[in-house]
């Protein structure tokens, strides 16, 4: 049931000759205490302009520090004697097909030796068997070449090495943007943690690297800003909580991050002293399958982690029927258009059918012709602490990541605060899908690229799932992931200068860079190179290690923060409380 206007307004005419003049609104502040004043609609309209004004502001510092730390790496080379290497080369020469012959067929690439000038003058290895009617298609996803085809045909390599690197500003940029709408982070802890993951690898490396890997990471990034966004939200209210309610128009219904507003989630940010119910924003659902949709086609490795998204946006519109129809049925649509022009153009399910190297074993051989996945097991730790391709090897700070992820498992738990297990289901479901995809899928974890390349599409969600933990942690904790983010900036700045001195390559040599941080660091990683016999001590004791800090960690760690339970406690930067966007 709607209300009725009291008499006196416009829906009445002529039942009152005077308008009264209405009271000025006031707000209750979340998480005050009783003896907090309320805050006016002026002064909170204040407060908001403000907190957006520093939040684009640092938006546009973290965008700036993505953006440079990836072109910084475009001077070092791929490998001794070439600017790219390995598969980048037939992702630049579909690219160029694409600009030049409106076509994916490079066969006119490869004979006229375009690759020379930039990927040296040794002939590239073979990827392509020749298909019926004499054409070549590289063995790699389309959607790629198709955004570098218009800077690669105009600039060649370098620019579209620089559109890769603006890719991971933007990045940079969403990833703030997310921790502090979505997740409540506190602005400032916020712009620190990107900056120092976005400026050390392995996400820096991969912000000009000619692959489809920082593409991915931002499409599943998108996809989880607007999963966790008012539209979702809207159609899926937490239980116990009323549907979300459009706000009253000229007032400002985002909750400041740091508050109970913003802690609640959308859900909560959308709903305003009065409104009117409203469902998922068709808008933001489009966006959110055409990000979704776009994963396979960057990859088709990156199916998991597609499907787990989807699943968990159906899961979302489930008390929304026309939408979730819509959305299952978009998602239909697309698979059999993904697969029956892969048959089409590739002759395969995949665009491995085009490869010269599966054509005896079939397209599925990508996986290996006899995988071992007991052996792969040990990348379940490998991928974090290995010796030379591990992510912490590069950059310290990813191992916050272990007790990040049981603080999120611990809070989705029935006794957790309830807003909040969507938002975490949206961040562990596909960074699991993505993780187990690198272990168990991937061929393998060391290779001629550089280190962490299969879980980079899941990294910007590590990120949140960190910030998260150190949002309103204890002061210490902050110190020790600042300590470690700065060793792995020390060992990106190291790589830089052993690059330009041309000591080592982004896929060669690499590990032996100068840096004593990464030396040191080395001695107490295992590496899974020397197999069994020589890496089992220390793989056995970060299993061990890994298994306690997601398990028991986070009682231990939190010690001297406030309790995370009390959804109503406000987020402060350590400086006196009050939320970060109003400092």
């Amino acid at each position: 049931m709607t209300d009725s206007p009291p008499a006196g307004t416009a829906d009445h005419p002529g039942t009152a000759s005077l308008r009264p003049e209405p009271p000025e609104r006031v707000l209750a502040v979340p998480g005050a205490g009783p003896s907090t004043p309320p805050v006016s609609d002026a002064e909170a309209g204040r407060a908001g302009a403000s907190g957006r004004a520093g939040l684009t502001a640092r938006t546009a510092l973290v965008a700036v520090v993505g953006t440079v730390a990836a072109l910084l790496g475009i001077g070092v080379r791929a490998r001794f004697g070439a600017h790219v290497a390995v598969d980048e080369p037939q992702y630049l020469l579909t690219a160029l097909s694409i600009f030049e012959d409106f076509d994916l067929d490079i066969t006119d690439e490869l004979d006229d030796g375009r690759w020379m000038p930039w990927a040296g003058t040794e002939a590239l290895p073979v990827q392509t068997e020749v298909l019926p009617g004499g054409t070549q298609i590289s063995p790699h996803d389309p959607l790629l070449p198709i955004l570098l085809a218009v800077p690669m045909g105009l600039g060649g390599w370098i620019a579209a090495k620089a559109v890769m690197a603006l890719m991971a500003g933007a990045l940079a940029a969403l990833t703030l943007w997310t921790a502090v709408r979505r997740f409540a982070v506190p602005a400032g802890l916020a712009t620190v943690g990107v900056i120092l993951a976005s400026a050390a690898a392995p996400l820096a490396v991969y912000g000009q690297q000619v692959y489809p890997e920082l593409p991915a990471a931002l499409a599943t990034l998108a996809a989880v800003a607007v999963l966790t966004g008012p539209a979702f939200a809207g159609a899926a209210p937490p239980a116990g909580r009323p549907p979300a309610t459009e706000p009253v128009p000229g007032t400002d219904a985002e909750p400041v991050p740091g508050t109970a507003g913003a802690a609640a989630g959308p859900a909560a940010s959308l709903s305003g002293l009065a409104g009117r119910v409203v469902g998922p924003g068709p808008r933001a659902i489009a966006v959110f399958g055409l990000m979704v949709t776009a994963l396979p086609w960057l990859s088709v490795k990156y199916a998991p982690v597609a499907a787990a998204l989807a699943l968990l946006g159906l899961w979302r519109l489930r008390a929304a029927r026309r939408p979730l129809l819509g959305l299952a049925a978009g998602f239909a649509v697309m698979g059999a258009v993904y697969l029956g022009i892969h048959r089409l153009v590739w002759g395969g399910w995949t665009v491995y059918a085009s490869g010269d190297h599966f054509q005896e074993s079939g397209e599925f051989g990508v996986m290996g012709f006899d995988p071992d996945y007991a052996g792969r097991a040990v990348r379940l730790v490998g991928l974090m602490v290995d010796r030379g391709y591990g992510l912490a090897a590069w950059q310290p700070a990813w191992l916050l990541l272990l007790p990040a992820a049981g603080f999120a498992l611990r809070r989705l738990r029935p006794h957790g605060p309830v807003p909040l297990r969507p938002h975490r289901a949206a961040l562990l479901l596909p960074l699991a899908a993505g993780w187990l995809t690198a272990t168990f899928v991937a061929l393998t974890m060391h290779g001629y690229w550089w280190p962490g390349r299969q879980t980079v599409v899941v990294l910007p969600l590590a990120v949140l799932l960190i910030l998260v933990l150190l949002a309103g942690r204890p002061g210490w904790l902050r110190w020790a992931g600042l300590g470690l983010g700065v060793a792995g900036l020390v060992d990106y700045a190291w790589l830089l200068a052993d690059g330009y001195a041309r000591r080592i390559t982004w896929v060669s040599g690499f590990d032996q860079v100068g840096s004593p941080l990464h030396r040191l660091l080395g001695n107490l990683l295992p590496d899974y190179r020397l197999g069994w016999n020589g890496f089992w001590p220390l793989h056995l004791a970060w299993t061990l290690a890994s298994i306690l800090l997601i398990a028991y960690g986070t009682p231990y760690l939190l010690k001297g923060g406030p309790d995370e339970d009390d959804p109503a406690r406000g987020r402060g930067d350590g400086d006196g409380g009050h939320p970060a966007p109003l400092r």
